[in-house]
């Protein structure tokens, strides 16, 4: 364990003094419901058409619109995709050809990079780009394996004058992968491995060998499975949502450990924060709140997503449900545009494929529909989302 220390069961009071210094800041000034204000550009991979397809909401409107050129038809089914966090040049496709490159040209445009070759014949289920850019972190399912594959920052291509750094996981079916942002003093690599909990990875860029070794959190409830991971903006908390974590019909919970030097410590001693239902998919970090979605809610047919605010009155550092919202059939993914002013989601059994929301400018931590729309010929099976940043 190389000396680490983790405490899951409540915080210390030095950490409370220290960490939530500073914690709370002012809510977002954009995202005034139906002001028509322009946001960044999106993509979303259709698993059924096998594509990849870029969107804006421009200013003056409220809908999303298809990027000219912000398309591509890819050569295998889509698995997963990611945006490097660092240039926001390059788009990663997993597919089951393989791992694909697209750059990002002005106003969202795509163009295939490698010649139109896979940079790795790895089908990735999950993938995630380190905040140098340097390496794309991903796992086949089935594998327990987490490899990292190293980059050339410049041009997104495979450096092949750097090995591939692999790491042995606990379990194999790895669900999602979330990194330290940038400015971390201790990055990790965090895996959702279903019923196997969530691994823990020390992860150094700079080492030819980035990974170091890792430690498990256990699922909280019996039966239950990790089944998103997501890693707060300026590195203060991660997060796990797993489902079976609290008791009653809507079983689904979400759980935040604030990052220590040395240690993560979860800031609930018993029961996970409840999701607002059965099947947690997706968690959206942003810089004052922290939003669920549920992909299966018990009772409906379609999804929804719940919005936390951050609390830290009185030194006690916790999180506070506000609101629940209704999404789509089968949310899979959330994603923040770069201008901070939409949430999307997107749903994998569509009505609609895609959904904007808005924050409230009364209810810190609210979120007001927007609106919907169609992301290819349904039916699409939209089963993720990825914003430049």
């Amino acid at each position: 364990m190389r000396g680490w220390k983790w405490a899951l069961a409540g915080l210390a009071a030095a950490m409370l003094l220290a960490g939530c210094k500073g914690f709370w800041t002012a809510p977002p000034t954009t995202g005034t419901p139906g002001t028509g204000t322009a946001s960044g550009v999106f993509y979303v991979l259709n698993q059924k058409t096998s594509q990849v397809v870029g969107f804006s909401i421009p200013t003056g409107s409220t809908t999303p619109t298809a990027v000219t050129n912000g398309s591509a038809n890819l050569a295998g089914a889509p698995l997963s995709m990611t945006i490097d966090p660092k240039s926001g040049s390059f788009l990663y496709v997993s597919t089951g050809a393989g791992i694909y490159l697209y750059t990002i040209g002005t106003g969202g445009t795509l163009t295939i990079g490698n010649s139109g070759q896979a940079i790795s014949a790895d089908p990735a289920f999950a993938m995630a780009v380190d905040p140098t850019d340097q390496w794309l972190v991903e796992s086949i399912p089935g594998t327990g394996t987490l490899s990292a594959i190293p980059l050339d920052p410049t041009t997104g291509l495979s450096n092949s004058s750097v090995q591939v750094a692999t790491v042995t996981l606990p379990n194999t079916n790895v669900q999602q992968v979330a990194i330290s942002p940038s400015g971390a003093a201790t990055p990790y690599v965090y895996v959702a491995m279903g019923a196997g909990g969530t691994e823990v990875i020390p992860f150094t860029a700079a080492n030819a060998t980035p990974f170091g070794s890792g430690v498990n959190i256990a699922v909280k409830g019996s039966g239950g499975g990790a089944s998103a991971v997501a890693v707060d903006p300026s590195n203060r908390m991660v997060y796990i949502a797993e489902t079976a974590a609290v008791s009653g019909t809507q079983s689904g919970g979400l759980r935040a450990f604030t990052i220590g030097a040395s240690s993560l410590t979860e800031i609930t001693k018993t029961a996970a924060y409840a999701t607002g239902g059965t099947g947690p998919s997706a968690i959206l970090p942003t810089a004052n709140y922290v939003f669920v979605a549920n992909k299966a809610v018990s009772g409906s047919t379609t999804g929804n997503i719940t919005g936390f605010t951050i609390d830290s009155s009185a030194g006690v550092l916790s999180l506070t449900s506000v609101s629940t919202i209704a999404a789509g059939a089968g949310t899979l993914g959330l994603a923040e545009e770069s201008t901070s002013t939409y949430v999307l989601a997107v749903n994998s059994g569509g009505g609609p494929d895609l959904s904007s929301y808005t924050f409230d400018t009364t209810t810190l931590g609210k979120l007001d529909a927007g609106k919907t729309g169609t992301t290819g010929t349904d039916p699409v099976v939209a089963v993720a989302i990825a914003a430049v940043p």
